[in-house]
């Protein structure tokens, strides 16, 4: 399943899922708009995880769920707790992350 966050409630999303995997992105972004269909991919291959894509700029809350000191940000949380993060433009380094969040 894959959404975009519409207002700062990320931390709700992550409570009341088991695996999330959050994109922080923003609108000027290149590499983030780059990387959203890639995301969408995945999202379509992994029933069992919430994918959100997250405006770090408009959602500050959220944000500080993880360190976003640079976008696209990807943040895995599993069972409500942060597990891990990435800053890359590279999708096999994204899939990385996915696989380390399921096979937690």
């Amino acid at each position: 399943m894959l959404q975009e966050l519409e207002q700062d409630n990320l931390q709700d999303i992550i409570a009341n899922n088991d695996t999330v995997v959050v994109q922080y992105s923003a609108t000027w972004c290149g590499n983030c708009r780059i990387m959203k269909p890639k995301v969408k991919k995945l999202a379509s291959e992994n029933d069992a995880i919430t994918f959100v894509i997250a405006d770090a700029e408009q959602f500050p809350e959220s944000r500080k769920l993880a360190t976003v000191d640079n976008l696209p940000t990807f943040a895995a949380f599993k069972n409500g707790a942060f597990v891990n993060q990435v800053q890359t433009n590279k999708f096999d380094v994204l899939k990385d992350l996915v696989n380390e969040v399921t096979s937690n």
